[in-house]
């Protein structure tokens, strides 16, 4: 048994929902609509579900052609047969509103792959009354996305409130010297704030994936 199947443009990883819980993720971009209906079917096929396709603008959503898939074109998400609620909340908490589509990533795959999620928006440190007075629902969460860009001192700020996981997204938005994320990311690294987990710029999906690994040694 490969635990593969050769499509000729793909090597479809059929094997990957036993090693890890979930099918493999696809990513969209570079990939034609029917490259991605090829692959999301031999995937539905093979396993339980979810399947995910991320980055799909929505010319491309359009014309794959795979019935029963929901699109979610802020997050630029394709789901099919989402998973059900697994009991693991996660919530979502963005520095500006201007962070919302990294954000909302974060939390349509969260969602799909079973996790309870909440969002809190616009609580950055410009106004940290703001965030001062969500406190407590982020202490209600099992683990905190932050997504913030400029500084990225959301992510410190958060680390500092709570004792769940905090798994810190900076995003490119910024003036000159944020460097298209740069700023924020190497902020959130250097965070004194100890043991945040901080992913690539801009990929809410991958905050997703390291809230589904948490949640899956909890439920060990």
């Amino acid at each position: 048994m490969t635990g593969f199947t050769d499509l000729g443009y793909a090597r479809v990883d059929t094997d990957r929902e036993s090693r890890q819980g979930l099918p493999e993720v696809v990513y969209g971009p570079g990939k034609r609509p029917e490259e991605i209906t090829g692959i999301v079917t031999e995937l539905l096929a093979r396993g339980t579900g979810p399947v995910l396709v991320t980055r799909v603008d929505p010319e491309v959503a359009e014309r794959v052609r795979v019935p029963g898939g929901d699109y979610d074109e802020t997050a630029r998400l394709l789901v099919w047969r989402p998973a059900a609620d697994r009991g693991f909340r996660v919530c979502v908490a963005t520095a500006g509103t201007s962070d919302w589509p990294v954000a909302a990533e974060a939390e349509a795959v969260a969602s799909a792959i079973g996790l309870r999620t909440r969002v809190i928006r616009d609580v950055g440190v410009a106004g940290i009354h703001r965030l001062m007075a969500v406190r407590e629902d982020l202490r209600e969460a099992d683990a905190v996305i932050v997504v913030a860009g400029m500084e990225g001192a959301l992510a410190s700020a958060v680390g500092g409130l709570v004792s769940c996981p905090v798994i810190a997204v900076p995003t490119s938005t910024g003036y000159g010297a944020s460097l298209e994320g740069v700023t924020a990311l190497l902020a959130m690294l250097t965070s004194c704030a100890a043991g945040l987990t901080v992913v690539n710029i801009d990929s809410g999906f991958s905050a997703a994936m390291a809230a589904h690994r948490l949640a899956a040694v909890a439920r060990r």
